[in-house]
């Protein structure tokens, strides 16, 4: 094996070329066209165009993903995660074209990325699983039957693919239509297939999954576990190991199932066994033919370099240890930078500002030691065409409570602007009684989501003011003597959506009296540091501030670990945010392309009630009627492309008389 086709991008494609170039084998990065100027295809040692926007065009094309192969002189493909990495016709394809496939045999795959397939061999290998249909009848009604009789609630799922896309919680019978619709949409713009199982939801079951891997020569062993409980969307927000609440009976009991169905399947390579966790009893999900987006958190409590492993096995070399020798040391946590807001809502934007402690990269991190796996530069572009997943903070520590708290220190010492971003919603989740208690399950932020929103937006309502001047007045203002008259300049800063007034006077030497809501005054002097961060001295408290502008009168700051987000309004006009007759405009929230028209012109709607539906990054969201009132108007259609803040639809008042025009 000399030289290695990466077959995704990002920051995994990076990973495997890190460990490639430390094996000395070349690396050939592929790329579309908004990725031409990526980290991964300017650290790989070739790189080639597959032209295109979307992956549908590009990474999930395998004539394409051949060609470049041939073009390169690539003999070995990795699939990474993701895009074609369960796909069992890619890698017959990369088989037959001579290359080695690095990943388990086509047969495996078939058998096991198969969600349906996987658990019929789980059934027959005596695996608990959970009460589902998954048969070839794909019908409405007939889901509604077997829903009937498996009993509410229940899980939808897309039979191919992973990554919680395709997946619909359905809770009783008149939501069960458009779980399906929806799921299967998903489905097909992910995975290009539509096929979908329900099963038993369980109410409150932790998510445990077994790290797998298996040789050619007959060797199969797991590396422990992880736990990922903490979720939004079906999708893992912080992943760690081990599980704090596993005995080691249960926790032997699930290596020996996970290890059971591999054998059963012929397994080869890497892969990943998923089960949900009730009390003693557990119950398979899935089996994932592949290497996991939290596959550093295992390399951090053994020791190993599973892509390392992966090359090794690929190339027919025995595993490297047995299971009875297997120690894990210490306890790793790993959560994932993403761009999205604290609804979970995905963005897109440009990376204006990005710092990071001092940490290893695509590399197991000593004991107490740090490690960052992303794709992030200034300037760098997050488009809608890919996922949210920006990068993925590792800590490896002697106990679980040292690995939070060297967590908590690297991720406030994070700054990263320009785009919205999930970092401050980390901090609070880890900082929460029931995760520090190990206690968080399936339901976490189900439960805690709104609470753990509401005290990010206090924290950064107490920083809004001196963030605030600092973005207004970028340097200084030292060349600005007093006006004899005293004259204040007035000021309307909007923050989550409320207007502030605020009323500035300066004086000579940087300072300024700032006249505040309620009548309190505060004095002020702002210093803008070499580094381009500034110093802002609120009434005798220090700051250190750094803010990007990111608009028109937009700015995206970063104080003490604390980020938020606010506009200058002053030169907008005070009803500026409602339409004319008490009407109401509803905006979108990101990047997008609307999928459906879920409601007409003249409807009348309740609160909740689905106006239309976006897709973004993959994943579908439904934009909702905040209040009840009537779709006045509709300003766009299924299949086009809208902006964040663009106006979609106009509502007024139920009561409210059609306009006659």
């Amino acid at each position: 094996m000399k030289k290695i086709l990466i077959a995704n991008r990002g920051e995994i494609a990076r990973r495997v070329i890190h460990t490639a170039h430390a094996m000395g084998i070349a690396s050939v990065a592929v790329y579309s066209d908004p990725d031409a100027r990526a980290l991964h295809v300017r650290e790989a040692t070739q790189s080639h165009a597959l032209g295109g926007t979307t992956s549908a065009d590009s990474y999930l094309r395998i004539d394409k993903l051949l060609a470049a192969a041939q073009a390169t002189g690539a003999d070995a493909v990795h699939p990474g995660y993701g895009f074609l990495s369960e796909n069992a016709d890619f890698a017959q394809a990369v088989l037959d074209a001579g290359l080695t496939w690095i990943g388990p045999p086509p047969a495996a795959m078939r058998a096991l990325g198969d969600k349906a397939h996987a658990k019929a061999l789980a059934l027959a290998q005596g695996l608990p699983c959970l009460p589902g249909y998954a048969g070839d009848e794909q019908s409405a009604a007939r889901f509604g039957a077997e829903a009937e009789r498996i009993g509410y609630p229940v899980m939808v799922k897309a039979i191919a693919g992973g990554g919680g896309r395709g997946m619909r919680l359905v809770t009783d019978p008149e939501q069960l239509p458009a779980a399906l619709v929806a799921a299967r949409s998903e489905a097909l713009a992910g995975f290009g297939g539509g096929d979908l199982l329900i099963e038993r939801a369980l109410s409150a079951p932790r998510h445990v999954e077994l790290q797998l891997f298996a040789d050619t020569h007959g060797a199969c062993i797991h590396l422990g576990e992880r736990d990922c409980s903490v979720q939004r969307r079906y999708q893992k927000l912080i992943e760690e190991s081990p599980c704090p609440a596993l005995s080691t009976a249960l926790r032997t009991r699930l290596g020996d199932c996970a290890v059971a169905l591999a054998r059963a399947a012929g397994y080869v390579g890497a892969g990943t066994v998923e089960f949900l966790v009730d009390g003693d009893a557990f119950y398979l999900m899935e089996m994932n033919p592949r290497l996991q987006v939290e596959h550093p958190v295992t390399e951090a409590v053994t020791g190993f370099d599973l892509v390392q492993w992966q090359i090794r096995v690929a190339r027919g070399e025995p595993l490297p240890i047995a299971q009875h020798a297997l120690a894990l040391r210490g306890h790793a946590i790993e959560v994932r930078l993403c761009a999205e807001d604290t609804h979970f809502r995905p963005h897109t934007g440009r990376v204006l500002h990005f710092t990071a402690p001092q940490a290893s990269a695509f590399a197991p991190a000593p004991l107490g030691g740090l490690r960052l796996d992303h794709a992030l530069e200034p300037g760098g572009e997050v488009t809608a065409d890919y996922d949210a997943l920006l990068g993925k903070l590792i800590v490896h520590a002697a106990t679980r409570e040292q690995a939070i708290a060297t967590l908590l220190r690297a991720l406030r010492a994070i700054t990263l602007l320009g785009l919205p971003n999930n970092r401050a919603f980390l901090v609070a989740c880890l900082e929460h009684p029931v995760f520090r208690a190990g206690q968080a399950l399936l339901p976490f932020l189900t439960e805690h989501a709104h609470a753990l929103r509401e005290r990010l937006v206090e924290e950064e309502r107490a920083l809004l003011y001196p963030a605030a001047l600092c973005a207004v007045y970028p340097a200084a203002p030292t060349s600005t003597p007093a006006l004899p008259c005293g004259f204040a300049r007035p000021l309307r800063l909007r923050h989550q959506g409320e207007i502030l007034p605020l009323a500035v006077r300066a004086r000579v030497q940087g300072g300024m009296h700032v006249d505040l809501p309620g009548g309190e005054v505060a004095d002020v002097r702002l210093v803008a540091l070499p580094d381009g961060s500034r110093r802002c001295n609120w009434s005798g408290v220090e700051y250190l501030v750094r803010v990007v502008p990111v608009g028109e009168r937009r700015w995206h700051w970063q104080i003490a670990g604390v980020d938020g987000w606010v506009d200058d309004a002053s030169l907008e006009p005070s009803g500026h945010t409602v339409a004319a007759g008490g009407a109401t405009e509803l905006r979108a929230p990101f990047n997008g392309r609307v999928l459906a028209l879920a409601a007409e012109i003249g409807q009348v709607l309740a609160a909740g009630d689905t106006v239309l539906v976006i897709e973004s990054m993959k994943l579908e969201h439904q934009l909702a009627c905040p209040a009840a009132a009537r779709l006045a108007e509709l300003f766009v259609s299924p299949g086009q492309q809208v902006a964040p803040g663009q106006v979609l639809a106009r509502l007024v008042p139920p009561a409210a008389q059609p306009d006659p025009t």
